[in-house]
């Protein structure tokens, strides 16, 4: 027994140790490894099976693991299954019988074949005091194999609380990368994105990448004519339109006052073209309801190929040249 326990003593201080490590080599980044080590943690202190934290994303309505052991991501609308309900209710919930458990959702063991016996799910606060997320264990493998809600929660209150920390730093983090009008990411967000996401794209020579930037044809015409209140749902409006028919793989930012700009993985220029052009035609045949005024409204387009020889500025100035080559022949085009 004093063997186990010094075994078991032994794994929790590796553990820290990594996550010491990782929280130091990754200032500044995201901390999808602190996550993972937070819930193998919380596995190990729960004697559980399975382990998996959660993010409560309250702007689309969804949780989604951040981290989870044993299993793939997963993202669920917020007012389903066993987590959502720890969050509604703002409390622990633990089942020993989750088949029979109307709100546990057994569609991913019938996809795997796993057996789940027993669940416990803490949400997870911020120092406000608002629920952010919640830390889930799966399967207790010690005893008569139940989870105990006061002892367990007691064992995992620790890892709980450094990832709803981990947590908050992370949501303070994407929030300063969220345009709050338009929710798109903003400039700060496209270039953090740049160097996580797309330095590796422009390193492969198998690979595509190329961008347009656009923006709203006499936008100050509107903001005069109908206010600001109305010209900020135009944005948003304007937003809505290309984030429904742009790929998840694609990046779209609000690049400042009316501008935007779109970036796509594995496109050539001719594809990226021919997006440009249909979300321009979608947005002219649309329309703006804005205090009690119909808006109509047209966007411009400047489109170019990445080339990896020029710097990601150098790029932007690329499109911004066929932009205002857009401009200046007429508006309500696209300009390769």
């Amino acid at each position: 027994m004093a063997a186990n326990s010094e075994q078991t003593l032994n794994d929790i201080f590796a553990i820290s140790d990594q996550l010491y490590s990782s929280m130091n080599s990754e200032a500044g980044g995201d901390h999808s490894k602190i996550f993972e080590y937070l819930t193998n943690l919380g596995k190990l202190l729960a004697d559980s099976d399975r382990a998996s934290f959660w993010k409560w994303d309250k702007n689309s309505h969804t949780l989604w693991t951040t981290a989870a052991t044993g299993t793939n991501r997963i993202t669920i609308p917020d007012t389903t299954g066993l987590v959502g309900k720890a969050l509604s209710e703002g409390r622990v919930i633990v089942t020993n019988d989750p088949y029979n458990d109307p709100n546990f959702n057994s569609d991913v063991d019938k996809k795997t074949g796993y057996v789940t016996r027993s669940i416990l799910v803490m949400p997870v606060a911020n120092i406000k005091g608002e629920y952010i997320g919640a830390y889930q264990v799966i399967n207790k493998l010690g005893g008569d194999g139940k989870f105990d809600e006061k002892e367990d929660c007691h064992k995992l209150s620790l890892a709980a609380m450094i990832c709803g920390l981990a947590l908050e730093s992370d949501v303070f983090l994407e929030e300063s990368y969220t345009d709050k009008l338009t929710k798109l990411k903003n400039r700060m967000g496209f270039f953090a994105d740049f160097k996580k996401s797309y330095d590796a794209i422009i390193a492969d020579p198998n690979r595509k990448l190329s961008l347009f930037i656009c923006d709203i044809d006499k936008f100050k015409r509107v903001n005069d004519t109908y206010g600001h209140n109305a010209g900020d749902e135009v944005l948003k409006h304007v937003a809505q339109v290309m984030t429904e028919n742009t790929r998840e793989c694609d990046g779209m930012y609000r690049w400042g006052g009316e501008e935007f700009i779109m970036i796509m993985t594995d496109t050539d220029i001719n594809g990226c073209a021919e997006k440009a052009e249909t979300l321009r035609k979608l947005i002219e045949a649309s329309e703006c309801v804005a205090d009690g005024n119909t808006i109509k409204h047209t966007m411009s387009f400047g489109v170019t190929g990445f080339d990896p020889n020029k710097t990601i500025e150098e790029n932007i100035s690329v499109a911004d040249e066929k932009l205002y080559t857009a401009k200046e022949s007429g508006r309500n085009r696209v300009i390769v």
